[in-house]
């Protein structure tokens, strides 16, 4: 039995004063409709109505049940209502989730310029190198790094950009130790290992001029699985090691980090936005992965032009322009304050 159905037609009875007029209301039939009232007596063991070939009259066990259906059906209206804006209107918690290098130097900026614009709703971010089960863990979104394009699956995944990986070291390193020229002479120096799922441990696989290259590393002194870390390890001087774009623009514009081997890079790693589905997607995730495929995505693109050495000009037709400088945001309407670039030699 359809309880909630039935209350709506029992209500419509009483208002409208007849079974006639409360089919013509709900668009169906005077026999319907007096199915449905003798379907809720049955149910309930209780006459609600008196009938008579003139007129419908409530009972008294008829009365107090009219009062808490128009309650319930109040309440479900509510309910619906609420669900119905849930679609419409972005407000509440969203769970998302990054590693702490993506998490720190473009989401976080992101989120500050989402809630500067839907003010409604709350983000509860969580940074690790851990990837998670959507589904299992509660998260709403993720954005995940992987070397190759996604895998199939039941998700829905959007490609917000690449990030290159670089060799760098301190200049005061290189002035006792030398600058590499070739990749044969990385074989003489200090080579730091980060150690990232995505990336072989005992290997660097190098882009180049001369197509890719590989080096074997040599037995390091030091490993290390966050950019962060490698960072500070880097501006200790303790030799040469790899970093994503994102982690040493600061450092490369300020420069405390140089480039090792600048025509070099290894794999470029991608960066795509996961969440479960598509449809009747909650308007916070919605316009969420809307916001983050503008802001982030441009945010990946004027880093690298960064590191190119050439900020000011958008990498292709049609990217937006902003008239902040490249360094300091997206486009215009998602612009971020320099306030929010990481500055990693200040840590």
């Amino acid at each position: 039995m359809d309880t909630i159905r039935n209350m709506k037609t029992f209500v419509a009875v009483v208002d409208t004063g007849g079974f006639t007029k409360a089919a013509h209301q709900l668009s169906t039939t005077p026999p319907v409709i007096s199915r449905s009232v003798t379907e809720l007596e049955g149910h309930l063991r209780t006459r609600l109505l008196n009938r008579t070939t003139r007129r419908v009259a409530l009972t008294e066990a008829g009365q107090r049940y009219l009062e808490r259906c128009r309650e319930i059906l109040a309440s479900v209206a509510a309910a619906e209502a609420e669900a119905s804006d849930a679609h419409a209107i972005p407000a509440g918690t969203i769970r998302i989730h990054a590693t702490p290098s993506i998490g720190q130097n473009y989401v976080i900026p992101a989120i500050a310029a989402y809630q500067a614009r839907y003010p409604e709703v709350t983000v509860d971010l969580t940074l690790s190198q851990h990837v998670p089960d959507l589904l299992e863990e509660g998260y709403d979104v993720a954005i995940r790094l992987s070397p190759d394009a996604l895998p199939d699956s039941n998700f829905i995944s959007h490609h917000l950009g690449a990030i290159r990986t670089v060799l760098c070291a301190a200049p005061h390193y290189l002035e006792v130790h030398g600058m590499p020229r070739t990749v044969k002479d990385l074989a003489s120096h200090a080579c730091l290992q980060l150690a990232l799922p995505m990336f072989a441990s005992d290997r660097w696989l190098l882009m180049g001029p001369d197509g890719e290259r590989e080096f074997q590393l040599p037995a390091s002194r030091f490993k290390v699985n966050m950019s962060e870390a490698m960072a500070a390890a880097l501006h200790e001087g303790m030799g040469i090691g790899t970093l994503p774009t994102l982690a040493i623009r600061s450092a490369l514009r300020a420069g405390s980090l140089v480039r090792v081997l600048p025509d070099y890079h290894l794999q470029e790693l991608n960066v795509y936005a996961l969440y479960a589905s598509r449809q009747y997607l909650d308007a916070k995730i919605r316009t969420w992965i809307q916001f983050a495929r503008k802001w982030i995505t441009y945010a990946i693109r004027a880093d690298e032009l960064v590191i190119a050495g050439t900020p000011g000009h958008d990498v292709e037709p049609g990217l937006p322009r902003t008239t902040a400088s490249v360094r300091d945001g997206g486009p215009a309407d998602f612009a971020r304050p320099v306030s929010t670039m990481p500055v990693l030699n200040a840590r």
